[in-house]
């Protein structure tokens, strides 16, 4: 870990306005409510300001729209959560598995690997298989064959990129096996969760492009395409052939039915099942009870029209009082 750096130095790095002392001496990042002496917070939305009242910080990173919400030495910056990341990052440096093979891993003659790969305890690479310089594979993921990675990835433990997706065919009482013969490509910067699994395509591959980040317990499912730059939480679900834009989203335990279109930048709430396409950039929530299916469906068909039906009552409201 660096040594302190005074605000006027940090902003030197990372940018931003330092308005109060230049020189408040910097060690380390805290939370608003535990963070003291020689340690530097971040306020990111009007929500928690009654907290940054009661901070011991020795110093908070803010917008310049709540500059004025305290007198405490400040960075001032237009993203401020990204910039305590990155200073967080400055204080605490990523840490990596030591580079090279682990003697226990196991990986196939025909498999590729990139400069300066790690690969740790009993990973296994299948043939074919390709990962990018700098990749960082944890204790016990699995590449299936012909699987690509891109640069810089990383991949925590249990994962496992390249299983077959759940293609089968009703056929009488029983189901026929539909062979999966796509692959997984995944774009350069991706990171993917503990235990989180990436089906291989039925025909064509499923494709993660670059700068994608899944959390832990995701199942993304056979011929999913998931957009450069979208962020999905812990158990997410996308079901086989959907298409997610850019920029996206998708909160714990959000649900995305299979071949459907979502727009760029959409973001989706925690819990929410998306059953049909979307084609605007927007946050979607949707939340409704278990019931019997056709119960179900006729409530949640009221439900869609609940606003509707409120401004028609509200019409009829006014139209009773005009002639009361």
């Amino acid at each position: 870990m660096p040594g302190p750096l005074t605000l006027g130095e940090i902003a030197s790095r990372l940018g931003g306005r330092v308005a109060g002392d230049p020189r408040t001496p910097i060690s380390q990042v805290g939370s608003l409510e535990r963070a003291g002496a020689g340690q530097i917070t971040f306020l990111s939305g009007p929500r928690y300001k009654t907290k940054l009242a009661t901070t011991r910080a020795a110093a908070v990173i803010l917008g310049p729209e709540m500059e004025g919400l305290t007198t405490l030495p400040r960075i001032v910056c237009e993203h401020p959560y990204a910039y305590f990341a990155r200073l967080s990052q400055l204080f605490n440096p990523l840490t990596v598995q030591a580079p090279g093979v682990h003697p226990s891993a196991v990986v196939a003659p025909t498999a590729r690997l990139g400069e300066r790969i790690s690969i740790g305890p009993h990973c296994v690479v299948g043939d074919g298989a390709a990962i990018g310089d700098d990749g960082c594979l944890y204790p016990g993921v699995t590449v299936y064959p012909g699987c690509l990675i891109g640069a810089r990835a990383i991949v925590h433990s249990g994962a496992v990129i390249g299983a077959d997706g759940f293609g089968i065919a009703r056929e009488g009482e029983g189901w026929v096996k539909i062979p999966q013969i796509g692959r997984v490509v995944i774009g350069d910067d991706v990171e993917i969760g503990a235990n989180t699994t990436i089906d291989r395509g039925a025909l064509d591959d499923t494709v993660l492009e670059e700068g994608v980040k899944l959390d832990n317990q995701i199942q993304i499912g056979h011929n999913v395409r998931v957009g450069a730059h979208t962020a999905m939480a812990g158990c997410v679900a996308v079901a086989g052939s959907a298409d997610i834009g850019r920029r996206c989203t998708l909160g714990a335990a959000a649900v995305i039915l299979g071949h459907l279109s979502i727009a760029d930048d959409v973001h989706v709430s925690a819990g929410t099942v998306i059953s049909r396409s979307i084609h605007r950039a927007g946050t979607y929530t949707g939340m409704f009870p278990f019931d019997e299916n056709a119960s179900w469906a006729r409530n949640t068909a009221l439900v869609r029209h609940l606003a509707e039906l409120a401004e028609r009552l509200r019409a009829l409201e006014r139209k009773g009082k005009d002639h009361g």
